[in-house]
């Protein structure tokens, strides 16, 4: 007799109902976690991701392939300077680290920088973990861990991340390094680019706490089997300043800034605990939802528009479906594809129809402010028509 289903395989066998039948899972990485939380509302990316739909294929099965992801020189380009970043043992990236974020620690002469080759991501995450604690059997000793592998929970299945370094300080605490190709012009960047950078960056911080929390509970087992008194053991602190590397200027060298990123860690948190309620959409769904390219179009369609979308212009650079929702938002005359402002502004208006509607007198509340501002802009248009008419 086999053993009963529990909630989670019962969640992960109707995931896989929904992703279709013999189509490979495709795992969820910190550039798709950081998307989610920059568009928490999206049902239809909550569940797509959740079941690990490959939306790229999915796209161009619906007829509105992806243009998203990075160009082959933009690649080149950025692993030639994350090379330069950490040539020579990581010295400049520790020098960064050590001038951004911790100069009252003794500076980075001689650092560690241990192998993490293993096998599978699951070989390379306990790899990360064991040099993990060996960095905290070292205090006093700076530690840079190169691509560690990081695993995270999500809708009770482990995502593996992959952060472009970890740093351990002195201290025992440990912070996050991105390395990015976009220049930092006379010190500041791009703030949709540096704001992508920090969502993906929390990722890694929640990552890196889950496994803190870990290790913070082990230290407590071993303290007490030892009869250890004195004080507890605390968890390594996971630092919520992560240092962001960019080229500086038009030039190849290395320049970087300290970035907060509490607020981002706060979003993708939130994010993810609703993400792990995506049983909740997936029992909302119609029976016979599949998501399989293999799909014939009409019915593909039909199961992705059984899902609701919430498009906004942001996510062109950031979802593989934007095409296809910006299609069908257009469509319907949703005022969200003008953008998440105009949206804001509008209220209760949701269609151009209905904000043309109400500018014209014809329908809405004249309490309403967004109301009374649309039949003032169209009373103000019609005076300066009048006007250049005479």
């Amino acid at each position: 007799m086999p053993p009963p289903r529990t909630r989670g395989t019962a969640l992960r066998h109707r995931l896989a109902e929904l992703r279709g039948p013999d189509v490979p899972v495709k795992a969820l990485d910190a550039r798709a976690l950081a998307a989610l939380a920059a568009n928490p509302g999206c049902a239809r990316r909550a569940i797509l991701d959740g079941a690990g739909v490959n939306k790229a294929a999915l796209a161009s099965a619906l007829g509105s392939p992806s243009a998203f992801g990075q160009s082959q020189f933009a690649l080149t380009r950025g692993n030639a300077f994350e090379a330069k970043v950490k040539a020579d043992g990581g010295a400049e990236l520790l020098r960064l680290v050590h001038d951004k974020l911790d100069r009252s620690a003794e500076p980075p002469v001689a650092a560690r920088v241990p192998d993490l080759t293993a096998t599978g991501p699951r070989g390379r995450t306990a790899r990360t973990e064991l040099e993990l604690r060996e960095a905290a059997a070292h205090p006093g000793t700076w530690t840079l861990l190169d691509h560690p592998m990081l695993a995270l929970d999500v809708a009770g299945s482990p995502a593996f991340l992959e952060p472009d370094a970890v740093v351990v300080h002195p201290d025992g605490s440990w912070t996050v390094v991105e390395i990015k190709s976009f220049p930092l012009l006379d010190g500041s960047a791009d703030p949709a680019k540096v704001g992508a950078a920090a969502r993906q960056a929390a990722v890694y911080v929640l990552a890196l706490e889950e496994l803190a929390a870990r290790l913070g509970a082990e230290r407590e087992g071993d303290a007490g089997a030892a009869g250890a008194e004195g004080g507890s053991v605390s968890a390594p602190r996971v630092r919520h300043r992560i240092l962001l590397v960019c080229p500086r200027d038009f030039s190849n060298l290395p320049a970087a800034s300290a970035v907060d990123i509490r607020k981002q860690r706060a979003v993708t948190a939130r994010q993810l605990a609703r993400l792990t309620r995506i049983e909740d959409i997936a029992d909302a769904l119609p029976e016979g939802t599949c998501f399989s390219p293999e799909l014939p179009a009409e019915a593909l369609a039909a199961s992705v528009e059984s899902v609701p979308a919430t498009y906004a212009p942001e996510c062109l650079s950031a979802c593989e479906l934007a095409f296809h929702c910006r299609s069908r938002s257009r469509e319907a005359g949703a005022v969200t594809s003008l953008g998440r402002p105009v949206r804001a502004e509008l209220g209760g208006l949701t269609t151009v129809e209905d904000v043309l509607a109400a500018a014209r007198g014809e329908a809405g509340d004249p309490g309403d402010p967004a109301v009374a501002a649309l039949r003032r802009a169209a009373a103000l248009r019609a005076e300066a028509l009048e006007a250049a008419c005479r």
